[in-house]
């Protein structure tokens, strides 16, 4: 009888790829089901779930990871309102990058236990029968039935199989993205805080590789922005979407340009301030970074190391103390290049303002246009005549999504 223990294969006993396939596909519909369901749906209401799918998604957390939905989204939102501070639950810029990679999991148990955060957080989350008396009081009986699960099923190479999903989410979610993610990786936008984008290609953590986006547009439901970038999960919404399981509330703001349009209107001035984060976007790559080049091209070989981050310091919003002085040095140096900073500052102050009147916001938009073209600086002229261009409605009537 021991020894048939020993060897018990269960009833579906597999071969060693066929676990590698089963352990990928398992962790795969958990990373979703974070991504859609806890991330996009519950924390940032960027998409509704038809509640089949809601509760599929809550049932299958509860068995694989034992998350309580209100906890995490509450953790969630208090890391986007208080992000890079000592307010946030997971911020590597204050706490380590090595803490928060192999302890990210500890400190969401931390932060799930603070009432505080869960009342002023965690509003709007599931309150049935379902959640107050089995998903919360019972967090842990869900993973405890998993274990049982997969020996019947697969022997005891299942209890191999449930390591694996114990560990998937709290490394990749609670570690990798809220690690690496905010210390590793490209920027689409210059954003306030330190969100990077790990990889274009979001399939291994379901698209949330794509950190700096969804920081820049924290309510969408689509974390690509680049046509090279990739989201599955966004791949997955548009499946239920086609299926009525889900509904889209917001994507990223698309950017129109009418070809002949040269008059800043009031038009002109909701289109650039909607799309702010793509102008700037813009800027660096048609203003900031030509210019800088020019500028490294006439240096000498022993000055050349001082442009290696240049586009960087001057367009990033958060910069240490070290990083303002080369970027003090470096504009005091070059002119053109203080000139192109200046005029990054006027214009993100534009739509900084709130209690400036649209009449005053537009004719600071026109006036900065102006003093863009008067410089006698190209790249800066041009993308003076492109922004003139921004419009809400393309010539076909067409109304960004």
């Amino acid at each position: 009888m021991f020894f048939s223990l020993l060897s018990w294969q269960g009833f579906l006993p597999l071969s060693g790829w066929q676990v590698v396939g089963l352990i990928l596909l398992l962790t795969h519909i958990t990373i979703i089901s974070v991504t859609v369901y806890l991330h996009r749906h519950s924390a940032h209401r960027a998409v509704d779930l038809h509640p089949v799918m809601a509760h599929f998604f809550r049932f299958w957390l509860w068995l694989t990871t034992g998350m309580v939905t209100k906890q995490w989204t509450a953790i969630h939102r208090k890391h986007h309102a208080k992000c890079e501070t000592e307010d946030d639950p997971h911020s590597p810029q204050v706490l380590g990058l090595g803490k928060v990679l192999w302890q990210g999991a500890e400190l969401y148990v931390v932060a799930s236990k603070d009432q505080e955060i869960l009342e002023q957080y965690g509003k709007g989350t599931p309150n049935d029968w379902l959640e107050r008396h089995i998903y919360t009081p019972h967090d842990r009986m869900g993973v405890s039935l998993l274990l049982i699960v997969n020996v019947v099923l697969f022997g005891w190479v299942g209890l191999t199989i449930w390591a694996v999903q114990m560990m998937w989410i709290p490394f990749f979610a609670a570690g990798v993205i809220n690690g690496v993610a905010h210390f590793i990786g490209y920027r689409n936008f210059e954003v306030a805080d330190a969100s990077r984008n790990i990889s274009p290609i979001g399939i291994l953590i379901g698209g949330e590789e794509l950190h700096n986006n969804h920081h820049t547009y924290p309510n969408s439901a689509k974390l690509s922005s680049q046509w090279w970038e990739f989201d599955i999960g966004w791949f997955y919404i548009q499946l239920m979407s086609k299926l009525k399981l889900a509904k889209v509330n917001r994507v990223p703001p698309k950017a129109l340009l009418h070809p002949n349009k040269y008059e800043i209107d009031f038009d002109t001035l909701k289109a650039v301030v909607i799309n702010r984060f793509q102008v700037m976007a813009n800027y660096r790559r048609s203003v900031v970074a030509p210019l800088v080049a020019a500028e490294k091209m006439r240096a000498s070989d022993a000055q050349k190391a001082k442009f290696r981050r240049a586009p960087s310091l001057i367009c990033k919003e958060r910069i240490d103390e070290k990083g303002h002085q080369r970027l003090t040095d470096l504009l005091n140096q070059h002119p053109q290049l203080k000139d192109i900073y200046q005029f990054k500052l006027q214009l993100q102050e534009i739509w900084s303002r709130t209690t400036t009147n649209r009449a005053e916001l537009l004719q600071s938009l026109t006036d900065w246009c102006k003093a863009a073209e008067a410089t006698g600086i190209q790249a800066l002229q041009e993308f003076s005549l492109h922004l003139r261009r921004y419009t809400l409605v393309s010539e076909s009537g067409e109304i960004p999504g």
